[in-house]
């Protein structure tokens, strides 16, 4: 059932490539089927739709994380945690700020 509604919302987000919601939630179910290297692209699509979304920021972070992208991962965070700042996003910021940290300590 998930590789249909992949399908859906990849078709969807194709159609309406301005709709950062569809590139969201494609990128979501992405990641719930373990593909997270295909997410990354489906959460750039909301950030290039939508550049104020934090939650896309966060999200497109842990995939790159998953994705053995660390580096990225940080620079991601670090460009969403202004964003989140700026949109008065308290909780995706906090969020982005605790990964950096776990990240910064060697965890996983």
């Amino acid at each position: 059932m998930s590789d249909d509604k992949i399908e859906v919302l990849r078709l969807l987000a194709e159609a309406e490539p301005g709709d950062a919601a569809t590139w969201f939630l494609l990128g979501r179910e992405l990641v719930a089927a373990g593909r997270p290297g295909e997410a990354i692209a489906a959460f750039e699509g909301a950030i290039a739709a939508q550049p104020d979304y934090a939650a896309a920021f966060r999200q497109l972070g842990n995939a790159l994380e998953a994705a053995g992208r660390t580096e990225e991962a940080i620079a991601t965070y670090h460009a969403g945690i202004a964003v989140a700042e700026r949109t008065h996003d308290l909780q995706a910021g906090k969020e982005m700020n605790a990964f950096l940290k776990r990240i910064a300590r060697g965890g996983a």
